[in-house]
């Protein structure tokens, strides 16, 4: 799985604008007006099937700090999977689903653009915010070993942004037995590749935080397994009030 970013943006409040142009297709042009940053509002997006030629072009509105737009790209090999979309589709922000999870200061939004149900082929996408000082992908999990319906194999991109541009987070990877056990300062902007192991993350206090998801694997799912040291937490969650800074974006 390849998600090209570009570069890294200097500011995270740079509103934007994108239309995908897709070459002898009867509607010939999707229009995606995007949003001043994952703060502001929900996403626009839109999936490509696989061989599908389309240009993106970004039109800034002019108030950014930068006068760019920012588009993540995410892409996937086709898999020859059924019932896969063969003509590209528009998501909405009325099409986003959002689930308010965990409690305490592991509450956190997770707002779905590409779940398990749709016919994108091996692609899922969601976004996560974190508000200051709290934990998400949390306990830790991860999705390397095919084990249904207890877990899947999932390369997964994440891809950082910040309501503060200057602040930072901290992202973990590490395999039980710790033969790979990193420890990533992560900026706005940066992105961080997922190949196996938990990998949970930290917002740092006075700094919330954004990361974009791009999964990728040979099954439509999200099934995935915890770290049995820490899985006992979520048991204690419905005794726990949820953060009341979430949701950090609403309709």
């Amino acid at each position: 799985m390849r998600a090209p970013m570009g570069r890294r943006p200097s500011s995270s409040r740079s509103p934007a604008a994108a239309y995908t142009s897709i070459p002898d297709r009867p509607t010939g042009r999707s229009t995606l007006p995007g949003r001043g940053s994952p703060f502001d509002a929900f996403p626009w997006a839109v999936y490509l099937p696989a061989g599908t030629p389309a240009t993106v072009v970004g039109r800034p509105d002019g108030s950014g700090r930068d006068g760019r737009a920012v588009v993540a790209i995410a892409e996937a090999p086709g898999s020859g999977f059924h019932r896969v979309a063969d003509a590209p589709f528009v998501i909405e922000p009325g099409d986003v689903e959002v689930e308010l999870r965990g409690a305490g200061n592991a509450t956190r939004q997770i707002n779905k653009i590409v779940g398990p149900a749709s016919p994108a082929d091996r692609l899922e996408v969601v976004e996560v915010l974190t508000p200051s000082g709290n934990w998400s992908s949390w306990p830790p999990h991860k999705h390397d070993r095919d084990d249904m319906p207890n877990e899947a194999v999932l390369e997964e991109i994440y891809y950082y942004r910040f309501r503060r541009p200057r602040a930072w987070g901290l992202q973990r990877i590490y395999r039980a037995e710790r033969s790979r056990d990193c420890l990533l300062e992560v900026h706005d902007g940066d992105c961080v590749l997922v190949t196996d192991g938990y990998h949970p993350f930290v917002a740092a206090h006075g700094d919330d935080a954004y990361y974009l998801n791009a999964l990728a694997g040979d099954r439509r799912t999200m099934a995935c397994s915890f770290d049995p040291d820490l899985d006992w937490v979520r048991a204690t969650w419905p005794q726990m009030a949820p953060d009341p800074r979430v949701p950090l974006v609403s309709r």
